[in-house]
């Protein structure tokens, strides 16, 4: 009896293990074919924002680098019609063609969220500071400098945090914040950013 139970259980997680790697091994992360779980997560974390999985204020907290270029949707929906993961692989592989244009590397563009809702970054190397506001709910954070408030969202990636901008957002960042002089570079990031309903684009930042 104790034998026939145990080869039942043994089935039983077999199917599950069967089950669950049909079923979600359609969603990869851009850049990759491998369907295991940390991918499949990280697919779905980097391309949602409303919905998505957020940090805690004390989880933003610390010095982010620059790792790779983010895109995303603010809703699922949003990113469906946009055409899904392959929208987001596109939109990725672009920005990384204009933000080599540009010079942005890991070395020269980071973010600083200290305690006391203060903020230092430098974008293609050039050094900004002020204080933000950071909603954990949702994921939105507003960055104030002395000149300009800039909003944008947070989300978890695979490797780290998402910060990302609407097409003007994301083109003052460039232009007033990075002082980026390739104005065709900043176009076509912004253009980006305006091809689709709901698209933001932006960083993943690691630590």
């Amino acid at each position: 009896m104790k034998k026939t139970y145990l080869t039942l259980l043994v089935a039983v997680a077999l199917m599950m293990s069967s089950c669950m790697t049909t079923g979600l091994g359609t969603g990869t992360t851009a850049g990759s074919n491998n369907n295991s779980w940390g991918n499949v997560l990280g697919a779905v974390l980097g391309q949602v924002l409303l919905g998505g999985m957020t940090y805690d204020q004390s989880g933003i907290l610390g010095s982010w680098n620059y790792n790779a270029p983010s895109a995303a949707f603010t809703t699922q929906q949003a990113l469906t019609k946009a055409g899904g993961s392959t929208a987001i692989t596109n939109m990725a592989s672009s920005l990384a063609s204009n933000y080599s244009n540009i010079g942005i590397n890991r070395g020269n563009t980071s973010f600083s969220f200290l305690a006391g809702n203060k903020f230092s970054a430098k974008v293609n190397g050039i050094p900004f500071s002020g204080t933000y506001n950071y909603n954990s709910q949702n994921g939105e954070i507003a960055l104030k400098t002395a000149t300009e408030t800039i909003k944008g969202n947070v989300t978890k990636t695979e490797k780290g945090m998402g910060l990302m901008f609407d097409a003007q957002q994301m083109a003052n960042i460039l232009q007033k914040e990075g002082k980026v002089s390739n104005t065709a570079a900043v176009q076509a990031v912004s253009k980006l950013a305006k091809s689709a309903d709901g698209a933001r684009v932006g960083f993943e930042l690691t630590k």
